[in-house]
């Protein structure tokens, strides 16, 4: 009974609006809880009607904030009409005011356009002229006046056209002259130097001797990490020294190009390594021929001088090949004619060795050095054929090592052996006509001996 009567009680609370707990509730009979829930509605009744009262103030005013948004919008749109009436009206009117600044106009934009065109020409062709260097900036006021051109609503005054002329004149003239001025020049290692610059037209330009190109993109001389023979650097030099009259230059018609082309030329000393190890050993094959066929020269021409000496004297000088001879020959001079014929051919031949001693090898040399550029050109196609293999025909970079192995190895054994072969030829005649002065000498004495025997 007590815990129904709890249950009631928190019934009774809850419809009242207020939720207690077991423990607070205050009311001890049925007759207090039944007041308790009686003033509980009272205070709901006042508690919604507030609420209802505000509900109804509230949907008031949104109904006036919905008639205040509802005529901001057709001021709006209202607004809206009348910008778009005016945006119409402003259209037509720039319209028929570009129609009268055509009419007005008239031929001068066909002029205007002409100007447009030649200024922008005349930029790539001012900025690309090595005479920029000694006239610079003017490919910006260039490109600046073609922009204002562009526009329609911009006209070119009388000082710019007459400017235009100017410039266009100015490097017409300047293109037939020699002019010397200072400029700054980087140098290969990337200093920056000031220092006399000749300009020949619009083709070459050069300093101190060298030639400089003109870098299009910095708009800066740049002295070329490579120069040209001195044949042509020479005339570099003998310009800049020059005052007046006329002085030979090696000039480049093509500004620039053939000079390019030229430096890109690989030297003497380049075109030997791309030979490789058998064009080393080749060049050494040259250079061992080179001191042999030295040393044969001088020993022989020593010997031919001694022989020749000798011929001219009757007393015997055992310093040369002849005056040997002339000594086997006097030391037996009692012995019969077939057995001097011995004698004396015993001694040609012990002369013989020491007048053709390593002549036969520069023979060797002149035979195997064109086989060997013939290797030298089968490895180098090999190495063609890999690079090939490996990169394709695409790039022919890639195949250049093969190749320029390949001719230079065989330009290098004909250089060898076309030179060493003349001068085997000349050491080889030069010893047989020693040889041939003592079978000659001998020859002679044998036969005195048998003319003073007959006697």
């Amino acid at each position: 009974m007590k815990k129904l009567f709890s249950i009631f009680m928190i019934l009774g609370l809850v419809s009242a609006g207020s939720v207690w707990s077991a423990e607070d509730i205050p009311a001890k009979t049925l007759s207090e809880l039944l007041q308790l829930v009686k003033d509980g509605q009272v205070v709901g009744r006042d508690t919604n009607r507030r609420r209802e009262a505000q509900f109804l103030r509230d949907k008031a005013n949104q109904q006036s904030e919905l008639s205040k948004a509802s005529r901001w919008q057709k001021q709006e749109e209202d607004r809206s009409e009348r910008l778009e009436t005016r945006f119409e009206n402003n259209e037509t009117k720039i319209a028929n005011l570009q129609d009268i600044l055509s009419k007005r106009l008239g031929s001068l934009r066909e002029l205007f356009g002409v100007l447009q065109q030649v200024s922008g020409d005349t930029r790539g062709v001012f900025e690309g002229s090595i005479i920029s260097a000694e006239y610079p900036n003017r490919g910006e006021w260039l490109g600046k006046f073609a922009a204002d051109m562009g526009q329609s609503s911009k006209l070119a005054s009388i000082e710019e056209i007459e400017r235009l002329w100017f410039e266009l004149q100015r490097e017409m003239t300047e293109s037939g002259k020699v002019s010397r001025f200072q400029g700054k020049i980087i140098r290969p290692n990337g200093d920056e130097v000031v220092q006399e610059v000749i300009r020949v037209g619009t083709f070459n330009i050069a300093s101190d001797g060298k030639y400089l190109k003109f870098d299009v993109d910095k708009q800066v001389l740049v002295e070329l990490p490579r120069q040209p023979a001195a044949r042509f650097t020479n005339t570099t030099a003998d310009l800049q020294n020059a005052t007046s009259g006329f002085t030979l230059f090696g000039m480049d018609p093509t500004r620039g190009q053939l000079l390019s082309l030229l430096i890109q030329a690989p030297t003497l000393e380049e075109r030997i390594h791309q030979g490789g190890n058998v064009g080393y050993v080749i060049i050494a094959l040259g250079i061992i021929a080179l001191l042999l066929s030295g040393e044969r020269f001088y020993t022989l021409y020593m010997v031919g001088a001694k022989v020749t000496a000798q011929m001219k004297q009757s007393t015997p000088d055992s310093g040369n090949p002849l005056g040997r001879l002339l000594n086997v020959y006097h030391e037996n001079k009692d012995v019969d004619t077939d057995t001097l014929v011995l004698k004396l051919d015993e001694a040609i031949l012990k002369e013989q060795p020491a007048l053709s001693a390593r002549i036969a090898f520069l023979k060797i040399i002149s035979m195997v050095a064109p086989l060997l550029g013939l290797l030298g050109t089968v490895v180098g196609m090999i190495l063609t054929f890999q690079a090939i293999t490996l990169f394709g025909t695409g790039d022919p970079k890639t195949m250049a090592g093969g190749i320029s192995q390949a001719l230079m190895t065989t330009v290098l054994g004909l250089c060898v052996a076309i030179p060493t072969v003349l001068l085997h030829s000349i050491v080889q005649s030069r010893s047989s006509s020693i040889l041939h002065i003592l079978q000659e000498q001998s020859a002679g004495l044998i036969a005195e001996q048998a003319e003073s025997k007959q006697g």
